[in-house]
C-alpha cells in the first residue's frame, strides 16, 4: 500500500460531521466554497430527457453565447465594455458547458487574489509613488514643451 495515495483519497474526501443526539442533520456543503456549483448542465429536466432536444438545448446555447463573446470582442477598440460583455458571453456558456465553468472559476479565483494583492498596503503604497513620480514626469515633460515652444491654441494656428 502506499501511503501518500491514502492521504490524498481522505484529504479528497472530507468526512461527514455525524450530528450529536438532538442535532439537524448538517447541511453537508463543507469544502465548497460560495460560488462553487455542481458541474454539468443546468437544462430543464424535461429538456435532459431528450437527447435531440438537449443537443439542440447546447446548440442555441452556444450560439447565443458566441454571439456575446464575438461583440464583446468587436467591443474591445471599439467605445464599450468589451471584457465584461466577454465574461457575460462565458457566463451564458457555463450554464451548459463544463469547459465554460472552469474557465469562469479560474477567473473568478485569478481576480479575488488580484484584488486581495492591490488592497496590500505595501503594494498600495508602491502603485501610489509609482503614480506620483509618473505624473511628475509628465508635468516636467509639459513645461518643458510649453517653455520651449510656448502655448498656441490649435484654433489660432496659422498655416
Amino acid at each position: 500500500m502506499n501511503a501518500e495515495s491514502d492521504a490524498r483519497d481522505e484529504a479528497a474526501a472530507p468526512a461527514a460531521r455525524v450530528p450529536a443526539t438532538g442535532d439537524v442533520t448538517p447541511d453537508v456543503t463543507e469544502g465548497v466554497t460560495k460560488g462553487d456549483r455542481e458541474l454539468g448542465s443546468r437544462a430543464p429536466g424535461f429538456i435532459k430527457a431528450s437527447r435531440a432536444l438537449h443537443v439542440s438545448w447546447q446548440v442555441g446555447v452556444f450560439v447565443v453565447g458566441l454571439a456575446v463573446v464575438v461583440a464583446g470582442v468587436i467591443m474591445l477598440p471599439l467605445p464599450g465594455p468589451g471584457w465584461l460583455v466577454i465574461f457575460g458571453g462565458m457566463a451564458i456558456w457555463a450554464t451548459e458547458f463544463v469547459w465554460a465553468q472552469l474557465v469562469l472559476r479560474w477567473t473568478r479565483r485569478k481576480v479575488t487574489e488580484a484584488a486581495q494583492k492591490a488592497l496590500d498596503p505595501k503594494v498600495r503604497r508602491r502603485n501610489i509613488i509609482l503614480t506620483v513620480v509618473g505624473l511628475v514626469i509628465v508635468a516636467v515633460l509639459v513645461g518643458i514643451y510649453v517653455w520651449k515652444f510656448g502655448i498656441m491654441m490649435p484654433w489660432k494656428i496659422n498655416e
